[in-house]
């Protein structure tokens, strides 16, 4: 498969940064639109992708797209794609579907004309009536927006947030994909200091130490489409495998993460080991309040307690603390997330930037305030 439209999804917010992120891997003829950015690429680059993409949540294939006022348009044009070439005997086909400002607007409908649509095309390759659907998962979704239906199927399978490292969570985690953006935003470079007093879990971190090394995110995990029936299986072993070999293994790095509890810390910790960052990164348990760093052109990206995520009276407190310790670092350059819009009023000083961004469904702020350049 040569020439496919593939498409990059990302929370809104992140399509900037993810359009960053392709060009850098040397990709051009970039489409932006919300929540995902698209490219015309093969095989090669679907293993690519998922493995390389930081702030990606997905990679999908589209199939089709064409008009469909009508759900015998919809069923005539989703017969039309080669599905006995895409999907297996046995394979584990799933019809997800959204709708909007169109004709067709019942979900449940188009999912099941894609649906029955899909059958009869396989029906022509397999002598079946009935598909078990028992062996490997294909992900497929009908989109109908203004009554153009896209119909995509998605390679990553979970979403590209599971780099596979984090076995125990935290009360409620960031996700690894806002983590990862939030240090390619900022001014981190890996010969300078990065410190989290509120770890948690270790999200922020742990991506910053695997920029650092340069280990691809997806390297530890398992995509749909390593068994689909059209990949060849030496792409994902040969892209993998050129994966590993770029990790640079010999970089120090000056990563400090804390937090006030000692269980995140054990989590955190156990996190990092998974992938071999224990040594990289130096977790222990302290107050805020309790902090003491070098005035040495650090970098503090965080992720403190806010309302809506963990709840409790201690918002205003903590963001003020986290004031005052900046106060005592005038080289260091700071970047917090947070959805308190009271954030900058607490934390003492006005933002030189502030970033919308969505950590889930939750409508989050991401203040970024710079410090002098190193000397």
């Amino acid at each position: 498969m040569n020439n496919i439209k593939i498409i990059a999804t990302a929370n809104f917010g992140l399509e900037a940064v993810l359009k960053r992120e392709l060009i850098n891997m040397g990709y051009e003829n970039l489409e932006v639109s919300d929540g995902r950015v698209s490219l015309i690429g093969n095989l090669t680059d679907v293993a690519k992708l998922n493995l390389r993409l930081r702030t990606a949540e997905r990679v999908l294939i589209e199939l089709g797209t064409f008009e469909a006022y009508t759900f015998e348009e919809l069923f005539d044009n989703t017969y039309k794609i080669s599905w006995e070439n895409i999907i297996s005997e046995k394979g584990n086909f799933l019809v997800q579907g959204r709708s909007a400002k169109s004709k067709l607007y019942s979900i449940s409908d188009c999912q099941r004309i894609v649906e029955k649509a899909i059958i009869k095309k396989l029906q022509t390759k397999y002598d079946i009536y009935r598909f078990e659907k028992s062996e490997e998962r294909y992900k497929i979704e009908v989109s109908v927006f203004k009554d153009i239906a896209s119909i995509t199927l998605d390679t990553s399978g979970d979403g590209l947030h599971k780099r596979g490292y984090r076995e125990v969570s935290y009360k409620a985690p960031i996700s690894e994909t806002i983590a990862a953006a939030m240090v390619m935003l900022s001014y981190w470079k890996e010969d300078r200091i990065l410190c989290d007093p509120f770890c948690g879990s270790g999200t922020i971190p742990i991506e910053a130490a695997m920029i650092g090394k340069n280990i691809a995110p997806g390297i530890s995990r398992h995509f749909d489409s390593e068994k689909f029936i059209f990949m060849d299986e030496k792409i994902y072993k040969e892209e993998r495998a050129k994966c590993y070999s770029e990790i640079d293994y010999d970089k120090k790095l000056q990563i400090f993460a804390t937090d006030i509890s000692y269980k995140a810390i054990e989590v955190a910790k156990n996190n990092a080991e998974i992938l071999g960052l224990d040594e990289d990164i130096k977790f222990f348990v302290k107050d805020i309040r309790e902090l003491d760093l070098p005035d040495d052109y650090g970098v503090i990206i965080t992720n403190p307690p806010y309302g809506v995520r963990i709840g409790g009276d201690e918002v205003k407190e903590l963001e003020e603390e986290l004031g005052k310790l900046y106060k005592t670092i005038p080289t260091w350059s700071l970047y917090a997330i947070s959805s308190d819009e009271q954030f900058e009023k607490n934390f003492g000083k006005k933002s030189d930037r502030n970033r919308k961004l969505y950590n889930g469904k939750i409508k989050t702020y991401y203040y970024q305030y710079y410090g002098p350049r190193p000397k």
